[in-house]
């Protein structure tokens, strides 16, 4: 099931950032792309673990049409969305007073 009043556009972007594999090629830029030490290819994080792809202005893919599998594959609103989300505001909020 999913949470039909979350929508791509007016999110806050924190699929953004998960570690990303790219595990099938969809034309995904190769300067957007590294390899870790045992060799699986994934998204460049910067230094703030946000996916390099992403448009900070607009908080949305800046390779959308392009983006990996996984991206494709997330389910907007779906369970690992919502827990994404959820996991995000956590670490935001910072530690009860």
């Amino acid at each position: 099931m999913t949470d039909q009043r979350i929508h791509c556009p007016d999110c806050a972007a924190v699929c953004c950032r998960l570690e990303v594999l790219c595990i099938t090629d969809t034309g995904v830029p190769r300067h957007l792309t590294q390899q870790r030490a045992d060799g699986v290819e994934t998204m460049v994080r910067l230094d703030d673990g946000w996916c390099a792809a992403l448009d900070r202005v607009n908080m949305h893919c800046s390779i959308y049409d392009q983006r990996p599998l996984i991206c494709r594959e997330l389910e907007m609103g779906g369970a690992d969305c919502i827990a994404e989300r959820q996991r995000f505001v956590v670490e935001c909020s910072g530690p009860a007073s």
